[in-house]
């Protein structure tokens, strides 16, 4: 029973529990951790349906134009099963993500990745299927899956996760410069832009298309975000003048105070920085002679986090982007993953936790900037900068290698000298 249990039927029936509990979560959790889904999600639908108007479409959205698919696809079910239609639907990708992940069972080397993902969903809750990150994280888990053996659909996969919410593009970009498959990379992802925009002006789109882009650049810090983390602590401290907010226009708590403006209009510079700054290591890793399956998950770590650490907005569903470099290193290092990896995978699965005791059960507790959720953020923030700084050693530590691997290596002149001048 035991060895049933712990084959593919064993984890089969994982995914069922863990997605039940999960949707039982989201839907009775304190702090309403579906609304998003039920208040926001079903209201764009509503929208368009009464007046024909489409956000990101006909208006401008702060998502990008693909993420309408995800949106719209429960309402098939009809409205007043909207919510249940969009946690099924995520339960279904999660499922094809595992199936492609693991061979649909078959692969059981690859049984131990999957019921480690199940295991960073429960930690991190109900948050991990009430978003639209949901959706990006099981397709980039399908594209972790499928990058080495078939590069063009994981391009496909990336590029159109990437449509939906910008985060997928770090890893393709990563991977573009990383892998010997880059232009069949770079073309899929390509192809899958042009796809996504013509199809974005057909339905009557045209700059609304790219709002995305500009959309959020005049927002604040949001609360969790890490590079909050002071204003959050002056405000638990009862300095003047700094305190959590709610901004009725984006529908979010934010920090204000004195140099909160500055550090939120810092925040952008900082990430484009941060992200190119792992792509030119990562490249420099591969000119240098590293191998790119050892190069490719520190440098997809690097930059998922950089894109939370370096943010001005700090959502909790934020943390889902994580299993994916995890997932990646242990795809492509195999059994070595676990080892090589263990410090990451730790990190991970404990933000995981604290991002769920933060959201949604501790977070009146954080606006209220209780002193046990602002420490419970903080040692969630402050782990993220660490997995940074893991990430980015990571990426030095194999171009200093494939230096050394280099140097050590003769030259083909003074081989060919010591062989003629041999006896």
């Amino acid at each position: 029973m035991r060895g049933v249990l712990a084959g593919p039927i064993g984890l089969w029936v994982a995914v069922v529990l863990v997605h039940a509990w999960l949707g039982f979560l989201a839907l009775t959790a304190p702090g309403w951790p579906l609304g998003d889904v039920q208040f926001v999600y079903s209201f764009w639908v509503q929208q368009a349906l009464e007046t024909g108007r489409i956000v990101g479409i006909d208006t401008a959205w702060v998502y990008p134009p693909l993420a309408l698919v995800p949106i719209f696809l429960p309402a098939l079910a009809g409205m007043d099963s909207y919510p249940a239609a969009w946690l099924t639907m995520i339960a279904v990708l999660n499922t094809v993500a595992i199936g492609l992940l693991t061979g649909w069972g078959m692969r059981r080397a690859r049984l131990s990745i999957a019921w480690w993902w199940l295991g960073f969903l429960l930690l991190l809750g109900p948050i991990a299927v009430g978003r639209l990150d949901a959706v990006t994280a099981a397709m980039g888990v399908m594209a972790a899956a499928t990058i080495l053996t078939r590069p063009g659909v994981a391009g496909v996969i990336l590029a159109a996760g990437a449509w939906i919410k910008i985060w997928p593009a770090g890893i393709l970009a990563v991977a573009v410069v990383v892998l010997r498959s880059r232009l069949t990379l770079l073309a899929a992802g390509v192809t899958t832009s042009l796809v996504v925009l013509a199809i974005g002006v057909v339905a009557g789109g045209s700059l609304s298309l790219l709002s995305f882009i500009t959309e959020q650049t005049g927002r604040g810090l949001q609360v969790e975000a890490v590079i909050a983390t002071p204003w959050v602590w002056a405000t638990m401290l009862g300095v003047g003048g700094v305190e959590v907010g709610y901004s009725t226009e984006i529908l979010t708590f934010q920090v204000s105070g004195p140099g909160a403006d500055v550090a939120a209009a810092l925040t952008t510079p900082l990430l484009a920085i941060a992200s190119a700054a792992v792509v030119v290591l990562a490249w420099v890793a591969v000119r240098r002679g590293a191998s790119p399956e050892r190069i490719l998950p520190p440098a997809a770590l690097a930059i998922t986090v950089a894109l939370i650490v370096f943010n001005k907005v700090g959502s909790p569903q934020f943390s889902a982007w994580l299993a994916v470099p995890i997932i990646l290193a242990l795809v492509e290092l195999g059994r070595a993953g676990w080892h090589t990896w263990r410090t990451p995978i730790v990190m991970v699965s404990v933000i995981a936790a604290l991002t769920q005791a933060i959201y949604p059960f501790a977070y009146d507790a954080l606006l209220a900037a209780e002193p046990f959720a602002v420490m419970v953020l903080t040692a969630r923030n402050g782990l993220s900068i660490a997995l940074f700084v893991w990430a980015i050693a990571a990426l030095v530590r194999e171009v200093a290698e494939a230096r050394q691997h280099k140097s050590a290596q003769p030259s083909a002149s003074t081989s060919t000298l010591e062989h003629r001048s041999s006896p």
